[in-house]
């Protein structure tokens, strides 16, 4: 359980760098600022935890669940981000409401990162016992401001594409959200397994995906027609 988490905030932290290459150096600057004086500001709260009190947290389906709800909002956000601008990308007319709706979700870094900073200020301060915490707060915190950045170029400097950093950060988003089921599930199941098939429920999901094909080639057909007269 722990290594999953782990390996997410990894992804988190790389979903943050990534997402901070659409973006420009001042404002890249205004981000690492706030995340350093977050981190700088945080330690009266982090000194009072305690890795008993950090893997109850993990052991807590309730927490972990309430988790799982931010995280799944965060993923469908990033990746809503991914698919518009693929559709900006790739069309030629663009409605202003989609451009402004797409500036909307480039502006939105993510949230996930400050938990991850506030995790990783506990785990330094468990690695460096007898030191004063202010110390290791603002040191850390001046090395989350100089990694920020540096990470962004090194990233834009790695993909320079924008296409293939679009399509980095869909699948690392994808692997949080499957990452998080992972966390959330934790070895429970909803339901107990059976070995006898519901026919009726199979003829009914099997009817109700046949519609769905049946309505969505209708309207693809439909929308081809009326492309084919406007040419005309």
């Amino acid at each position: 359980m722990e290594t999953v988490v782990w390996v997410m905030m990894i992804v988190v932290c790389f979903n943050y760098l990534l997402k901070q290459t659409w973006r420009r150096p001042f404002w890249v600057a205004l981000s690492a600022i706030v995340c350093a004086l977050f981190v700088g500001l945080a330690w009266p709260w982090a000194i009072e935890q305690s890795k008993n009190r950090i893997a109850g947290w993990l052991a807590d389906s309730a927490l972990m669940l309430d988790l799982a709800v931010v995280l799944t909002l965060e993923v469908a956000l990033q990746i809503t981000f991914c698919v518009v601008a693929a559709h900006i990308h790739t069309s030629g007319r663009i409605k202003p409401s989609v451009i402004w709706f797409y500036r909307l979700l480039r502006w939105f870094p993510g949230l996930l990162v400050f938990p991850v900073l506030f995790s990783l200020l506990v785990a330094v301060i468990f690695a460096l016992p007898g030191v004063s915490f202010p110390l290791v707060a603002w040191s850390l915190a001046a090395v989350v401001a100089m990694v920020i950045p540096l990470g962004r170029w090194a990233l834009k400097y790695l993909l320079p594409e924008k296409d293939i950093r679009l399509e980095v950060l869909f699948l690392a988003n994808a692997l949080i959200a499957i990452l998080g089921i992972i966390a959330t599930v934790n070895g429970r199941t909803a339901v107990a397994g059976s070995s006898e098939v519901a026919w009726t429920a199979l003829v009914g999901v099997l009817a109700f995906v046949a519609l769905g094909l049946a309505c969505g080639i209708a309207a693809y057909r439909l929308k081809l027609q009326r492309i084919y007269k406007k040419q005309k």
